[in-house]
């Protein structure tokens, strides 16, 4: 069920607000977000009804606390196979933003409740930039239109990337070969900042996630160092 508003603060609030009510697979999308949410507790600047903003509820049935990290795969690879589908290239730079080429098309912010050491609900906040052309806010941002040159109906939009997702559903031990595949600058040496060590710059080259969904970069001095969200910083 996908339910559209024309505005509202922000679909990852409507649907915590409304999670015992909505059922699993609920999709809400707004063609206007007044007060939407990326992470770090960024605010995520979109233009009114030019691109995708929307939440998918999912309640799953046996999805241990240590396995939510693939509800992130789940998304990331989503989004990227439903712009291929559309012939653009990207790449996932972890944990969960969507790159194409060095530019921003897609954030993701995933919220999750626990249970019994399960995931009992989450909430799958996703914002692609579609027909989106200017961005003054964001310097590196794009969007599918500029990267093609044409105009998407957005509701058309959404239901492409629904069937992309429910495919990807019940498959969730088979996304981690497919996010690693598309890491943004994965073997390529580049310059990070480690947040575990006051700041350091380094400069590593990514080699893939651990079973728990850190990031594994391998420095220059052949250090191999495992990173969770915040840890790491990229330096663009």
């Amino acid at each position: 069920m996908i339910v559209w508003y024309d505005s509202i603060d922000s679909t990852n609030s409507e649907a915590l607000r409304r999670l015992p009510e909505l059922p699993s697979g609920t999709v809400l999308a707004a063609r206007e977000q007044t007060s939407g949410r990326g992470q770090r507790g960024n605010t995520w600047f979109t233009e009114a009804g030019k691109n995708l903003t929307f939440s998918i509820v999912l309640k799953p049935s046996s999805l241990a606390a240590g396995e939510a990290h693939l509800l992130n795969y789940l998304a990331s690879v989503a989004v990227a196979e439903f712009l291929e589908g559309y012939g653009v290239s990207c790449s996932i730079k972890w944990p969960n933003d969507i790159y194409v080429g060095r530019k921003k098309i897609c954030g993701i912010l995933v919220e999750n409740s626990l249970s019994g050491g399960c995931v009992a609900a989450s909430v799958i906040g996703i914002g692609i930039n579609i027909n989106q052309t200017d961005f003054p806010q964001l310097a590196n941002a794009t969007s599918l239109s500029l990267a093609t040159g044409c105009e998407y109906v957005l509701e058309d939009c959404l239901k492409a990337f629904m069937t992309v997702f429910e495919a990807w559903l019940p498959r969730l031990k088979d996304l981690p070969e497919s996010y690693t595949s598309l890491l943004f600058q994965k073997g390529v040496q580049a310059r990070y900042i480690d947040y575990l060590r006051d700041g350091e710059e380094f400069t590593g080259t990514i080699q893939g996630v651990s079973p728990d969904g850190r990031l594994i970069i391998k420095t220059d001095a052949h250090e191999e160092r495992l990173y969770r969200f915040k840890e790491v910083g990229y330096i663009l």
